[in-house]
């Protein structure tokens, strides 16, 4: 390469959904880009290990759980014949269809891509490992580091041997286990044990905490735990995984309890989901002035400018809500910065959805959260028993929730747990991104029958005027 060829405006390292939204819109706004990255198209965790492979399969655990249920309304199917290795094809071509095509973005973009693993050498200078074995350096004005997470591993217990699974590898699909023992009872847990929970696995879960998703709304968690306990084999809270020992079909697993009571369980394999780790290490961050915390997340500004000023970062790096969504606009704000335009990073509504069945989805603040903060709230609660669209989708076991303050009547906070909940809450969003009040809401007219109904009816309790339920007024 010529040195002129070595020099570029921007070079963003990590191309998952922060650091590839990052590229193209500097691109759209001008800029020379070069976006480095081990994988063959951008894409990232989200798109090759994450977001759309789970999702692809959750779609299908949906459709066999649906076809269970319609039984009771007098269609029947026989039982599902599940073919592993369709399953896994059909879930990569979804996956590089995707990549492929973001591939192609980036050649329509003239963004050049590099195939390799970047290193500050300077707070101007990255060398970069590629691929094939040889490496480069490349200058530059401004950098974006957009490099993720990985998964975090119990103590003392690794991901060498191939009973003991990660996120990455149970997407795999290598086989259908009999039985499969989930570590953490977060998000990522909860997903892929429906998924394997609808081909016939015997899905435990062990949490250490005294309820599944801890930190979510207790509200919507009662209702996808009904769910829950009937889906897996079984849940178990307040508990610790004390020890493993390696036998020859399987793992056996001790736990220990809370008032410190001991059991044992064998299982064919283990998935660990207890969070994860940034991705901050050796990539030379000492040869500049980036900061970092504690936990290894590197610390920005609200611009996503970090103590280097030629450096920015985005996404899973910097720690806060592990969200696809969320990197990409931090992607867009700190470029947006770099070219000087008057912008900052302070949503107050960052949505996050459990893409389970019956799926979880909220945004602002919690009930819990807004009390511990002292407000004068009101809670509002719509029940989908009383939703028509629900009764005629045989989902009525789900719940419309509205944090609102008190005094100002504006909406703080919105949570909903049911079918479709992940489409549904970005009407909550935008009410509490653009600070809509109560008012608003009820008085938008919704389509009927829906389940975007359920929203307007919980605005309306705020007044007592709510037509499906009985909510008087409470002073």
């Amino acid at each position: 390469m010529s040195e002129k060829e070595n020099r570029t405006r921007l070079t963003v390292i990590g191309a998952g959904p922060g650091g590839y939204g990052a590229a193209f819109l500097a691109s759209d706004l001008g800029m020379d880009v070069t976006l480095i990255d081990p994988e063959p198209n951008p894409g990232g965790v989200c798109l090759y290990r994450g977001c759309i492979p789970t999702k692809t399969l959750l779609h299908l655990a949906k459709i066999i759980r649906e076809t269970e249920k319609v039984r009771e309304w007098g269609v029947g199917f026989s039982r599902p014949e599940i073919d592993i290795d369709k399953i896994r094809q059909w879930k990569d071509n979804v996956v590089q269809k995707l990549t492929g095509g973001l591939g192609y973005l980036c050649k329509q973009r003239k963004i050049t891509t590099i195939r390799g693993k970047a290193r500050f050498l300077d707070p101007h200078t990255v060398e970069i490992h590629k691929m094939d074995g040889s490496f480069d350096k490349l200058s530059f004005d401004y950098a974006i580091l957009a490099t993720g997470a990985h998964p975090a591993a119990l103590p003392d217990i690794s991901f060498d041997y191939s009973r003991i699974l990660d996120s990455s590898k149970a997407l795999e699909l290598e086989s259908i286990p009999e039985s499969l023992l989930i570590v953490g009872g977060g998000y990522i847990g909860l997903e892929l044990g429906t998924f394997y929970a609808a081909l016939g696995t015997k899905v435990s879960i062990v949490e250490m905490m005294p309820n599944l998703l801890p930190g979510a709304d207790q509200d919507l968690v009662r209702v996808f735990s009904r769910t829950a306990e009937k889906l897996f084999e079984s849940i178990m809270l307040n508990t610790m995984v004390s020890g493993i020992v390696r036998e020859k079909n399987g793992v056996k697993v001790e736990f220990k309890k809370q008032d410190g009571t001991t059991e044992e369980g064998f299982y064919e394999k283990i998935l660990v989901t207890i969070g994860r780790k940034p991705n901050s290490s050796g990539l030379g961050l000492e040869n500049t002035n980036v900061g970092i915390d504690k936990r290894g997340f590197v610390k920005v500004n609200d611009q996503r400018c970090t103590k280097e000023p030629s450096i920015y970062a985005v996404g899973d790096v910097i720690g806060g809500p592990l969200l696809a969504h969320k990197a990409t606009r931090e992607g867009r704000v700190a470029v947006e910065a770099i070219a000087g335009h008057k912008v900052k990073f302070t949503p107050r509504a960052i949505p996050a959805v459990l893409f389970t069945d019956p799926e979880i989805a909220r945004c602002g603040l919690t009930e819990t959260e807004a009390r511990e903060k002292n407000l004068k709230v009101k809670i509002l609660r719509f029940p989908w028993a009383a939703s028509g669209r629900a009764a005629t989708m045989g989902q009525t076991d789900g719940l419309t929730k509205f944090i609102v303050d008190f005094d100002t009547e504006k909406i703080l906070g919105v949570g909903i747990v049911g079918s479709g909940a992940g489409e549904l809450i970005s009407e909550g969003a935008l009410a509490v991104e653009s600070g809509a009040l109560i008012s608003d809401v009820a008085a938008t007219i919704h389509p009927h029958p829906t389940l975007s109904e359920t929203l307007m009816e919980a605005a309306e309790a705020f007044y007592g005027q709510s037509t499906h339920i009985y909510h008087p007024i409470r002073k």
